[in-house]
């Protein structure tokens, strides 16, 4: 059995970092949107296990969050999934837009499906990572706690523009930063993710008023009223952007 399912990227419409937890992690509470940018993740039954991609670059070994979806269900169910995937990759890596948690939750749905397995799969997602329960259902919802404890939301349509600088910044060393110099604003982790990488600063100053950073970073977002006026200002963006709207629960 062969399938094909859209990974489908998030923008943090805001967050706040609530606080450092005795774990190590931090509590945070969030608006999490869907949006139609997406990966392409394709899966079939096979006799081993491979991964493969095309498009932007993305890891394809066991650092992979397909594999490691992969990995925990096999756990959950007892038995081995072997598997075929291939990422054509469309959402940039360490962006803030939780490429790789929705990978990873289409995987989980694929595998279940494919594989003929009745399991849930939220219990096993949130082992993944704290975004990839999210991206189980999608639309639009306030997460708290680690991000996981999620409540849903209706979606209201809109169009954005998101844009990217080029370059990842990895979400724990902006968590380390956060606990040095905090943060305020929409977005929290803005001022420690800047310390972690200052060519944010300058990426943010090139864009102009009103965009938004994304969850930890790189990636910056700014609303517009439609579609039209949306890819006016993207063709004002140097480098990668997108035009991209509001997607309801899957």
């Amino acid at each position: 059995m062969r399938l094909a399912l859209p990974a489908r990227a998030k923008l943090n419409l805001d967050l706040v970092v609530v606080g450092r937890r005795a774990d190590g992690y931090h509590d945070v509470r969030t608006t999490l949107q869907a949006i139609d940018l997406h990966d392409v993740l394709d899966m079939q039954v096979a006799s081993t296990t491979t991964i493969t991609a095309s498009g932007l670059d993305v890891v394809t070994d066991e650092r992979s969050s397909v594999v490691k979806a992969q990995r925990l269900l096999e756990r959950a169910v007892g038995r081995a999934l072997p598997t075929a995937f291939h990422i054509e990759k469309r959402v940039p890596s360490g962006a803030g837009l939780g490429g790789a948690s929705s990978d990873a939750a289409v995987a989980l749905r694929g595998l279940a499906a494919i594989h003929g397995i009745d399991v849930e799969l939220a219990p096993v997602a949130r082992q993944v990572g704290a975004d990839v329960a999210f991206f189980l259902a999608g639309g639009r919802a306030l997460a708290e706690g680690r991000g996981d404890v999620l409540h849903a939301q209706p979606v209201a349509p809109a169009w954005f523009v998101v844009a990217w600088p080029g370059f990842e910044v990895l979400t724990p060393d902006v968590y380390r930063a956060w606990d040095e110099v905090g943060g305020e604003g929409p977005n929290h982790l803005r001022r420690a993710a800047e310390k972690v990488e200052p060519r944010l600063r300058e990426f943010a100053a090139s864009l102009g008023d009103g965009w938004q950073m994304t969850g930890s970073g790189s990636a910056f977002f700014k609303p517009f009223a439609g579609r039209v006026s949306a890819e006016e200002a993207a063709a004002h963006v140097d480098g990668w952007r997108a035009v991209a709207h509001t997607v309801g629960a899957w």
